[in-house]
């Protein structure tokens, strides 16, 4: 081990043992039930179970599957589009069931449990929106939910926002700390992209299409083929032909996502555990990596670093004040413990790849 890092790692030694023998202390004066819960989510539009169809197309539209079910009778508009009764749109759907069902399926409750943790906080924004609740959805095909993911294109996050769009709808990316990877604030922005592609398209699925391939090339598409129509889910199917393979089966890809997801247990899946995404929210006012927090807080380290997807480093940015989650009931007990940390020995690696 390198001698500066050594002399970290004595100095964080020391550090415990001061922490462990003050411990008993400072449970005596905090009480770990008192610290403030993040309050309940906005309530959302409850989601329907969609009836169960078959890996194999029937010859029957998604529409006629829906009719006379509670998911016809309480439809949102991505279930009420007329695109559900193209016989072609319903065959692409089925075949992403098969897929999620057959060669995705080691891949699919992963994405459910994460959506399970996740989901919540997502309803409730699509909430405050006044956005179909089945858009809830769109992220379990973008990421499989997850908040730490890059795809090949360098997008990253439950949204997959590039870099250039996440800047320009206000996220901060940098090489410690990419709000693209924060579960609320991309959302947040996520969520006031698709309102703009939508007001300027006045269709959801010519909406979802410039958020798959960009609204440039919608416009130029639109243009070309389709001068002087009017926006529609129907136009935009008409004309997938002259969309990217992506982009083209993008909209069957997450409908036959939201069958499965919508009832798991019929497809061979189990349920997965519902766990609120819920945390308390404390301030660190320098430089400090995570393993660090995690001491501080009580809390294993894993648990500290699934709380903050945003620090892909694990480590909070210099000379800032930030907010970092830690488990429900631990802010009080963090910010005692903390302080007993010289600032010193609040960073126990230095990252010296710099900016990427």
């Amino acid at each position: 081990m390198p001698p500066g890092r050594a002399a970290t790692a004595l100095t964080l030694a020391l550090t415990l043992a001061l922490v462990a023998g003050t411990l008993a202390l400072g449970s005596a004066m905090v009480r770990r039930d008192s610290a403030p819960i993040p309050p309940e989510p906005l309530p959302a539009l409850a989601l329907p179970v969609l009836p169960l169809i078959s890996s194999r197309f029937e010859g029957v539209a998604l529409e006629s599957h829906l009719e006379g079910s509670v998911a016809y009778e309480h439809r949102d508009e991505l279930l009420a589009s007329p695109v559900l009764r193209d016989l072609e749109f319903t065959r692409r759907v089925h075949w992403w069931v098969a897929y999620w069902t057959g060669p995705a399926a080691e891949w699919f409750p992963g994405f459910l449990d994460r959506m399970a943790w996740l989901g919540a906080s997502v309803d409730s924004a699509l909430a405050t929106h006044d956005f179909p609740p089945s858009l809830r959805y769109l992220p379990l095909i973008e990421s499989g939910y997850s908040p730490r993911v890059t795809s090949r294109a360098s997008a990253v996050g439950l949204w997959q926002l590039m870099a250039p769009t996440a800047r320009e709808l206000g996220l901060e990316v940098s090489p410690l700390l990419d709000e693209r990877s924060h579960p609320e604030k991309s959302t947040e922005a996520a969520l006031r992209y698709l309102d703009a592609l939508h007001s300027e398209f006045d269709s959801w699925f010519v909406a979802l299409a410039a958020y798959n391939s960009g609204p440039t090339r919608v416009r130029g598409i639109l243009r070309r083929h389709a001068p002087g129509e009017p926006r529609t889910d129907s136009l935009f199917w008409a004309l997938r032909r002259h969309f990217p393979p992506e982009t083209r089966d993008f909209l069957p890809k997450l409908y036959g996502a939201m069958w499965i997801a919508s009832q798991p247990d019929a497809y061979g899946f189990e349920l997965p555990v519902v766990e609120r995404f819920a945390f308390d929210a404390v301030s660190v006012p320098d430089q400090t990596t995570l393993d660090v927090v995690a001491l501080a807080a009580n809390a294993s380290h894993d648990e500290i670093v699934r709380l903050n997807p945003e620090y892909p480093r694990g480590i909070t940015p210099l000379g800032r004040r930030v907010t970092v989650r830690v488990p429900v009931g631990q802010a009080r007990i963090f910010a005692y413990r903390y302080s007993l940390i010289p600032p010193e020995s609040r960073v126990t690696f230095v990252d010296n790849r710099g900016p990427q």
